[in-house]
């Protein structure tokens, strides 16, 4: 595994790029760091998307400001990305997310910290399966997630988990109604008014991202 460079303990996060191995490849990954973090939050993002997702960024922006470290990668290289049989392949997305979530465990910077997965889209099923497998996660949210794709991981879910899903985002919000039941941890499904699946109505992201913020202090601090 390649180490990320050494990152200044500032009041303001700084972004540092990192190389992480899993399963034979490697992947890309940003890692910031804001003085005296409570928790780290990995991200798991969705179909088509990655480390650079602007509704991410927003959200690891929000958690950095309250204190939070933020790990966003790559689950998929370029080629696997444009395939939609990795994209939709959930026990490998879970298990690269485990691959990072190991190596964040080597690091000086982050060795310590309590750690909770943020998912979205085909992501928030990733997150689950991976917290299904890493009883030592102590949260998970999921945004406009398809927490559906975990299946049978959903009862092994120990962590406490939130749904957050946009209110116009119909068949999402009944996916997501059916992942609640099949949950066994502590739980809540929050709905945004107004909300479609991108979160791309004013103040709709904002507002999930302070839920997530929200979930994460209450539970890794």
């Amino acid at each position: 595994m390649t180490q990320g460079s050494n990152i200044p303990s500032v009041q303001d996060p700084t972004e540092s790029g990192v190389l992480i191995r899993a399963d034979g490849v490697t992947l890309p990954g940003t890692l910031a760091m804001a003085a005296s973090a409570v928790g780290l939050v990995l991200f798991a993002h969705g179909s088509g998307s990655g480390r650079h997702s602007p509704r991410n960024r927003l959200v690891a922006s929000e958690l950095r400001h309250e204190g939070f470290a933020t790990l966003l990668l790559d689950l998929l290289t370029e080629s696997e990305a444009e395939d939609r049989r990795y994209v939709y392949d959930i026990p490998l997305l879970a298990e690269r997310l485990l691959a990072a979530t190991r190596w964040a465990a080597t690091q000086p910077n982050t060795s310590e910290l309590p750690v909770g997965f943020f998912g979205a889209s085909t992501g928030g099923a990733a997150a689950l399966v991976a917290a299904a497998r890493e009883p030592d996660v102590r949260a998970v949210v999921s945004r406009g997630g398809r927490p559906d794709l975990a299946d049978a991981a959903l009862a092994d879910v120990s962590a406490p988990t939130l749904l957050i899903v946009g209110g116009e985002d119909s068949q999402v919000l009944e996916l997501n109604r059916r992942a609640l039941a099949a949950l066994r941890c502590h739980k809540e499904l929050a709905v945004i008014p107004g909300a479609t699946h991108l979160f791309e109505e004013p103040g709709t992201l904002e507002a999930a991202a302070r839920l997530a913020t929200k979930w994460f202090l209450h539970y890794l601090q």
